[in-house]
């Protein structure tokens, strides 16, 4: 057994699948003497593909974003062409009889080793350049989705150091029951992706590849922190029996779809869903929500092949909006930057990139580009019957918002000047810096709206990266600064009446959500899974009960205090959510 941090509670059972940095499922084959011409034509007819690529990716990047943006694409076809990287790969498949795949996997490991000692900024960033290049061949040379993954028994148990968008894109319709992650903490990418699947997940299990190996049996537990492998039988059925109890837990939630989300004493409360993607918008409408509070763009530019234009974003964002519940979307423009990286934008080194070149800062430096996305987002809201409002992400001071109104406002009149049909579209921002949340009375009176980004306040209010196991016991949103924070924002927003919501991923866990109740908080947006449990809770709920376990918790001194407050508190309250409280 190893232990974790539980990041999606309930339990799961399945087989392991691991994912490797780089390939999905590294090859180390050998070809028959009889193969070498064929994998030498194999292997050079990748190349000129992604050679072909490259050089697309330049054209479309250079026009939309920038010449100086673009070059990144000619620095990797250059590696693509230097006759060390080629005749090193032809020379193990002709020599040594390797696959191509095989080959490539080794250069990668060779320049690994020779450059991972280096404390050389510019050797590091080629080496990351290096990688690209070849997952790009890689890419082009099979099917990400190797045999062994078609031949695993299902269900899935994802094993990786870290899960990013475009390797979850490449499991398709695979049923995955669990997730498990070297890093991250509670709002990585492995663990929301977990809770908008509603699936177990636990991360921080440094080393845990060299523990597990594809095919082993694992055991997922998301409230514990807790990972089995291969547990013998009497461990086996008893967590079977857990998983039993979650899968029932679940499904009698579930049946709540239809019913109103409102309080004990009759208070309505609005459930929203973060969303990535068009199946997550299905999601939200499957489980009962009342629209969508926080639409990611950039996983649509994360996962994109080059970079989307205006009228493919367009496309996506109208199909986003026909999807979801009510028609009713809130769209973050461009939160990049940080651990969410596209090689045009963001990609230069930075000592501390979480509090560096990021989100808004990072589209105030490409107007144009961030122009076509507002224009995009306008557009989307022509829709009939759509309710579309535009959030800014990482607004810090009076002097952003104000900006990003003047730049909404050229979009508007481009799109008049073009004749272009455009809806009426509210301009909020994402409260998630400590200034902002100091300054909030100066900042209400030039927004329509304001959600509270909670995973990045808290990070910022407790100086601890929220993706660092080794600091997650700071990380906590159930602490006594954040609550006062919070507790003042949404009393502001209150106060000038303007709609507030709370779109991180504390909105979603139960403890947290009596608590912001209690602040007057009445609009949440969570991971769509998380919508029936928050609904059940509810209508367990009343004001005067959680204002007053509100003004016990803003007397303690410590967050464990808080946490034990709230763990009896979920219990009396709603004991048949108990499987799935987290901490």
């Amino acid at each position: 057994m190893r232990k974790g941090i539980g990041v999606s509670p309930g339990v799961a059972i399945g087989t392991a699948y691991c994912i490797h940095e780089i390939f999905v499922n590294p090859e180390t084959r050998q070809i028959d003497k009889s193969e070498v011409l064929a994998e030498l034509q194999r292997y050079d007819g990748a190349c000129e593909r992604v050679a072909a690529d490259l050089r697309a990716l330049y054209q479309k990047v250079a026009t939309q974003v920038g010449p100086d943006e673009a070059g990144i694409f000619r620095a990797h076809e250059a590696i693509l062409h230097d006759p060390s990287f080629r005749s090193k790969v032809r020379a193990w498949i002709v020599d040594e009889q390797h696959s191509a795949q095989s080959a490539l996997h080794r250069l990668l490991e060779e320049y690994t080793k020779l450059f991972e000692s280096t404390h050389d900024d510019y050797l590091k960033e080629r080496l990351a350049d290096l990688r690209d290049v070849v997952i790009r061949i890689s890419g082009h040379l099979s099917d990400v989705l190797q045999p062994q993954l078609a031949s695993l028994p299902e269900p899935l148990i994802l094993v990786a150091a870290e899960l990013l968008p475009s390797q979850v894109v490449t499991l398709g319709k695979r049923q995955v029951a669990g997730i498990v992650t070297e890093t991250g903490g509670g709002t990585s990418h492995a663990a929301i992706l977990a809770r908008s699947r509603g699936v177990p997940a636990v991360t921080g299990l440094k080393g845990i590849l060299r523990a597990i190996k594809t095919g082993d049996t694992v055991v997922v537990d998301g409230r514990d922190g807790h990972v089995v492998i291969n547990p013998d039988p009497e461990t086996a059925s008893a967590y079977l029996k857990l998983q039993r109890e979650f899968f029932h837990l679940k499904d009698a939630l579930a049946e709540n779809r239809d019913q109103p989300a409102v309080t004990a004493d009759g208070e309505k409360v609005e459930l929203l869903a973060n969303i990535n993607n068009l199946s997550d918008a299905q999601a939200a409408a499957a489980m009962g929500a009342s629209g969508v509070g926080l639409f990611r763009t950039e996983y649509l530019f994360l996962t994109h092949p080059d970079v989307p234009d205006e009228e493919e974003q367009l496309a996506a964002y109208r199909e986003i909006i026909a999807a979801s519940p009510s028609r009713h979307v809130t769209i973050r423009t461009l939160d990049l930057g940080g651990d969410k990286t596209i090689p045009y934008l963001g990609h230069a080194r930075e000592a501390n990139p979480f509090l560096g070149w990021r989100s808004i800062r990072l589209s105030f430096e490409h107007p144009e580009f961030f122009t076509t996305q507002i224009r995009a987002i306008l557009r989307s809201a022509a829709e009939p019957d759509s309710r579309v409002r535009m959030m800014f992400p990482m607004i810090t001071t009076l002097e952003e918002i104000r900006r990003v109104r003047k730049i909404v406002r050229k979009a508007r009149q481009s799109l008049i000047d073009q004749g272009k049909p455009f809806g009426d579209v509210q301009v909020g921002f994402m409260l998630e810096v400590p200034a902002a949340a100091m300054t909030i009375e100066t900042m209400l009176a030039n927004v329509d709206f304001v959600s509270i980004g909670s995973n990045d306040l808290v990070q910022y209010l407790m100086a601890a990266d929220r993706d660092n196991p080794k600091v997650n016991h700071l990380c906590q949103p159930l602490s006594p600064p954040v609550l006062q924070v919070l507790n003042k924002v949404i009393t502001a927003c209150r106060a000038a009446n303007k709609p507030v919501t709370l779109c991180g991923e504390m909105a979603g866990a139960p403890r947290a959500f009596v608590l912001l109740f209690g602040m007057g908080l009445r609009s949440f947006s969570m991971s769509p899974a998380f919508i029936p449990t928050l609904k059940e809770l509810a209508h367990h709920l009343t004001r005067e009960k959680a204002e007053a376990i509100l003004q016990r918790a803003l007397c303690l001194k410590t967050m464990s205090g808080i946490q034990r407050l709230m763990a009896d508190q979920i219990g009396e309250i709603a004991p048949n959510l108990k499987l799935l409280d987290t901490a």
